[in-house]
């Protein structure tokens, strides 16, 4: 049974049970692509640090490690098999490789800030890693801005259960910050599609020029 199907009281459970391996695997896996609520489980995680039932720094140590471990996973899968993927299901939703191709160089152009603001952006936390390795990212430029964006991301997370949890309840706390990265993939979906439909108006402006 997936994760997302769970209920927080049951994610509360499992953590008693494991501890931070409990945060450490549930980000990392998401992280790696598995549809698991990582977001979710790294909250719980900084909640009961906040309850004195967890320490505070082991959580945010579990939830920065898995969530650079992950990534290198998905990273290393967009590096090997990234683009053969992406032209397949290209095929399937009637997208042209040129289109595919334009994205591509846009991500790989916006790579930096991708890798690190994506932890905050609904789907892009999972699909970074592995767009930046079918991009070509320099690894070790990958990995300083992966390890960079975890470390932010797992901080705001973490100390935003340990210490809102207190005076709010957690199942309103994880409303509220998936609300919030729904809102960032929609401004980001946004602006991804008048990226391509610009530089396809640039595309016939040259051509239409040319002729």
């Amino acid at each position: 049974m997936s994760l997302e199907l769970v209920s927080i009281e049951t994610i509360q459970e499992i953590a008693h049970e494991y501890g931070y391996w409990t945060v450490f695997l549930g980000i990392m896996l998401e992280n790696a692509g598995v549809p698991i609520p990582g977001e979710t489980i790294t909250l719980v995680g900084g909640f009961l640090a906040g309850s004195g039932e967890l320490s505070y720094w082991v959580v945010l140590l579990s939830a920065i490690g898995g969530a650079v471990l992950g990534d290198n996973f998905g990273y290393w899968i967009g590096y090997y098999g990234g683009w053969t993927v992406l032209t397949r299901l290209g095929r399937l939703f009637r997208i042209q490789e040129e289109q595919l191709i334009t994205v591509r160089d846009r991500f790989a152009e916006n790579a930096a800030k991708a890798v690190f603001l994506g932890r905050f952006v609904a789907l892009l936390r999972i699909f970074a890693g592995p767009l930046a390795g079918t991009a070509k990212m320099p690894y070790l430029y990958f990995l300083a801005c992966n390890t960079a964006g975890a470390t932010v991301w797992a901080t705001a997370m973490v100390s935003l259960a340990y210490f809102v949890g207190r005076l709010v309840p957690l199942e309103q706390l994880i409303a509220w910050v998936a609300q919030f990265a729904i809102v960032a993939l929609v401004l980001v979906i946004g602006w991804v599609v008048l990226s391509v439909w610009l530089e396809q108006r640039r595309t016939k402006r040259l051509e239409s020029k040319a002729q």
